[in-house]
């Protein structure tokens, strides 16, 4: 997580045994974001499993750290848009 070109990896932690949950960003991406707002994604989807709808609530976190990527870190005319690191979970 820690070897992408702008220091931009974000970690997104379950550990269902404590049911507890962190994201942890990468150094370039945590001086742009307010821990304030890892929080209210941390909020939002630890309401979404409380209700039993984890598919949306992982969805949902998914898609807001895709957007503070997209804006903080845009894309310049003509690059290629790659995959620095793998998405598979790790389980184990």
């Amino acid at each position: 997580m820690w070897d992408t070109e702008h220091n931009s990896g974000v970690l997104i932690y379950l550990l269902l045994a404590e049911r507890a949950i962190e994201i942890v960003a990468d150094r370039g991406l945590s001086k742009r974001v307010p821990p304030d707002e890892w929080q209210n994604i941390v909020e939002r989807m630890r309401d979404a499993f409380r209700g039993g709808r984890f598919e949306d609530g992982l969805t949902q976190a998914l898609e807001e750290v895709s957007a503070l990527l997209v804006e903080h870190f845009p894309l310049a005319p003509g690059e290629a848009d790659t995959n620095e690191l793998p998405d598979e979970p790790v389980i184990g």
